[in-house]
C-alpha cells in the first residue's frame, strides 16, 4: 500500500501582496482540502544586470501533512 504523507511546494510570485494573498488562500484551503499547512516561508530574490535590478519575484514554499507515518 502506498500512501501520500507529505508534500513541499515551491512557487515564484511576483508581488508582495500575491505572496500574503497566497499564504491566507494556503490556510483556507488546508481544512477544506485534508492537510495541515505544517509550514510556509517567502524569499525576495532579485535578479541583477550589471549592478542594476531588472527583475524582482518572491519564492513561497509550502509544507503540508496529509498523513502522519503512524496514521496511514
Amino acid at each position: 500500500m502506498k500512501v501520500l504523507l507529505n508534500v513541499t511546494e515551491v512557487y515564484r510570485i511576483d508581488t508582495e501582496e500575491d505572496v500574503q494573498a497566497a499564504i491566507e488562500a494556503e490556510k483556507e484551503n488546508a481544512a477544506e482540502k485534508g492537510y495541515i499547512l505544517k509550514g510556509y516561508s517567502s524569499k525576495m530574490k532579485e535578479k541583477k544586470s550589471k549592478g542594476e535590478i531588472i527583475d524582482v519575484g518572491y519564492e513561497v514554499t509550502f509544507k503540508k501533512e496529509f498523513n502522519t507515518f503512524w496514521e496511514a
